[in-house]
Formats: structure tokens, sequence, C-alpha cells
């Protein structure tokens, strides 16, 4: 009798838990995250709208002749293009890119689009995710993209050589959104450790804004390479905090909800010290920049702000539950709102009517507290036991430091193993399985 009674309080308190759980999953706003991070500056934040008119102008067969220019134009003189590559050209192995001059911003810039629905060879890229296998870099990375990327830079790194040599003022800027932002963050990474393909220029002439990317690098490889890779989110974006295969998400769209709360379980009930401890487990890259555009429940639009830092833990860790959660991950409405919140920054911060010498100083201030911000993180991480938070292959802290002592950190830089060859790098890159090249005989 007594057994009987326990049975039904029993399911009751069961049943309590599981609707307390998804209420507090549906009570979690976007903004929780970043609320404790620094806000953004409009110097530092200002290429993103021009980088997203960049990746749109890629969409267009004719850019003399454009079909879907948003307002004001994509800002692209088709006379400056070096060179652009359809899906014919890249044989399915990359999304279209472009290769532009951009003598206004005094920048070369690589420009890599997201996956279009309609190519399947964009797919077998985005499921080559080969999740928690593929090392590089004294880390893991998506296999698929790392490929990609491989690609292009084995094609092109010639031109942006002689690029970069003509123009020795001016900086190589990669910029790609969703699965773009994957393969410029892998590219960005490449182009770091193999300098003198490039004709040895500066790390600090490097820089990579990746917008609404996928969780493509893995937590020691995100806080290293920080001072260099830039991760755009607006919002409620889905992408940045899935964090199972990709693969996985797409076999179950006809079931999306259900994955949401699998994967939001599954992230509820994993402590965050394993979480970090993992080195298997992918994150957004580099430097992050959160986008908010909206309050919790409410209908109506706010005055943009931009929110950064280099966040090592609760890194973008669980899913916003948004009727905007897919539409924040569009790179027209993220264009738009990215226009918006630089527009805001500009009339905050009244740049225009800052002089020359005091905006430059200014600039200056802000690098550096980015230099301090960076090495904080990687204190952080190594504080955390992050998996080969300083690793022998990421090269000299002196690089970001600029003559800085590198012993602030209690960590010694001086000694590090010599770069493997890039035949030896190209030749592991594309080292598949049996499996993996019945795949592609097949398509």
């Amino acid at each position: 009798m007594s057994v009987a009674c326990c049975i039904p309080i029993l399911e009751c308190v069961y049943c309590l838990a599981c609707a307390r759980w998804v209420w507090k999953k549906f009570l979690y706003t976007a903004g929780r995250e970043s609320e404790n991070w620094g806000l953004a500056a409009a110097s530092e934040f200002e290429p993103v709208p021009r980088l997203c008119r960049y990746i749109l102008s890629v969409y267009e067969e004719d850019i003399r002749n454009p079909i879907w220019a948003p307002p004001g134009g994509y800002g692209v003189n088709p006379d400056w293009i070096i060179l652009k590559k359809t899906h014919i050209d890249t044989g399915g192995r990359v999304t279209p890119y472009m290769i532009y001059l951009d003598h206004y911003n005094a920048e070369i810039v690589v420009a890599i689009r997201g996956l279009t629905l309609a190519k399947e060879s964009d797919f077998l890229v985005l499921f080559d995710n080969k999740l928690g296998q593929t090392k590089f870099d004294g880390g893991y990375v998506h296999n698929g993209l790392l490929k990609a990327a491989q690609w292009v830079f084995e094609g092109d790194s010639e031109i942006l050589r002689e690029l970069l040599e003509r123009y020795p003022d001016y900086r190589l800027t990669f910029g790609g959104h969703s699965l773009g932002a994957g393969v410029v963050t892998m590219l960005t990474i490449l182009a770091i450790k193999n300098l003198e393909k490039l004709g040895n220029i500066e790390r600090k002439r490097v820089r990579c804004y990746a917008i609404a990317p996928a969780r493509c690098i893995s937590l020691n490889l995100a806080v290293r390479y920080a001072d260099v890779i830039n991760s755009i989110v607006l919002q409620d974006d889905f992408l940045p905090r899935t964090t199972v295969a990709l693969e996985d998400v797409f076999k179950s769209i006809f079931c999306f909800p259900c994955l949401l709360c699998i994967m939001c379980l599954k992230d509820t009930c994993t402590v965050e010290e394993k979480m970090l401890q993992d080195p298997r487990r992918l994150y957004a890259p580099g430097r992050l920049y959160h986008i908010i555009v909206r309050k919790p429940f409410s209908l109506g639009k706010i005055s943009p702000t931009v929110r950064t830092a280099v966040p090592v833990d609760g890194q973008f860790e669980r899913i916003v539950f948004s009727r905007n959660m897919t539409s924040d991950h569009g790179i027209l409405w993220i264009l738009q709102e990215s226009r918006r919140a630089l527009d805001a920054l500009l009339e905050k911060e009244h740049i225009m009517d800052i002089p020359a010498e005091q905006r430059m100083e200014r600039q200056a201030s802000i690098a550096k507290e980015h230099r301090e911000e960076h090495r904080a993180a990687l204190q952080r991480a190594v504080a955390l036991d992050v998996p080969q938070a300083y690793s022998p292959s990421y090269g000299t802290f002196h690089e970001i430091e600029e003559g800085e002592n590198s012993h602030r950190t209690g960590v010694s830089f001086e000694s590090f193993d010599k770069r493997k060859s890039w035949d030896e790098l190209a030749g592991r890159l594309f080292e598949m399985d049996g499996s993996a090249r019945a795949v592609l005989r097949n398509s």
C-alpha cells in the first residue's frame, strides 16, 4: 500500500523537475552570456558591415549588373576584383569566393559566401566534419572546413603573396559567413602557420572576420588565435551555439525541436569543467562580438549594442529558444543590424568630431586593451586546465605582445618545434580512409 502511494509522488517530483528545467530553458535569453563583456568601439566594429556587403556580392553572377543588391549597394568596385570563383571553378571543394583589392581601406580581402541549399557539394564539405578526430596545430578542427581552406590557400597563396608585396601597407583580411566563416577561420590559421608563403608578412597584418560561424575549432585554438580571428554573432543565432555534429542537425531537420531539446538536456547535464577540459569539443573561433538588438520578451527593437570579449568559459554554450534563432543567422539580417549597430556606435562616440590625432590614440589604446585581454584569456585557459592552451606550434608570443616580455604570463615561449613542411601538411590533410574515398567516388 505504501509503495503504491509513493509511485505518484515520484512521478510528480519528476514532472515538476522536468517542467522547471524547460521553464528555465525558455527563460534563458541571448545577452546573458555577454552581459559582463565590454562594449565594442566603432573603430574595431567598422569592418563588419562592409565585409557583409563584400560577402553578399559573391552571390552575384555579374557584379556590374547586380540583381539582389541591398539598399546602398555592395560598395564593390568591379575593377578591383582580382579573382572570383564559382562552384564550377572550385569543383565543389569550397563555396564561391572572391579576392578583392580594397584601395579605400587598404585591404586585400578574401570573401567567402555561405552554404547553398541547392548544392550537394556544400553539404559534403559540411558533413565531412569527423568531429573530434581531426587534429591540427595542437588542437582539433572541423575536417571538411580545413580541407576546403587548404584547397583555397594552395591555389591562391601565390596571388596573395604578389598582392601583399605590391602593397606593403595593406592588410590581408579574410571574411566569410556561416560555412564560409568556418573556411576563413581555417584559412587564417593556415596563413599564420605559413607566413613564408605570403612573403613573410607580419602576423598583425592578417585579420579574419567570421560572421555567424559554426563551432569549428577547439578551445585552445579559439583562444590562441583571438588576436587575429573575430567572430560576429547576432543575438539568438543558433549555429555558433550548436554543439552537436552539424551532420546530425541536418539529418534531424524534420524533428528540429526534438534535437534542440536533446542538445539542451545534454549540455545542461554536462559539468562545465568537463566541457572545458574536453580537447575535442569545438567552439566559435577567436574574439567574439555579440550584437544585441532586442530585449527579452519584447516585440520591438532597441538601440543596438555590441559587446566583445575573448571568452574562455561560458562561450555560447546554451541554445536560446527564440523565434529569431534562425533568422538571426541570415547574412542580409546581419548586414542590416550590424549597420544599425555601427551607426549607434558612431553617434555615441561622436567619432566624426574627434581630431585625427586623438582618433589614432584611441585606436592604439583599443589595440593595447585587446592585447591585455588576450593575455588574460590565455592565462585563464591555463588556470582552467584547458588542454594545450599553450602549444609549441603557436609561434612566438612576442608577435602579439609587440616587444613586451612574455615571462609575465608565467609560461615560457622560447623553445618551439620546427614547422612541418607544406607538402607534409597537405599530404596529411588529404589522407582519407576507404569510406571517405567511396563517398567521393559516388559523388
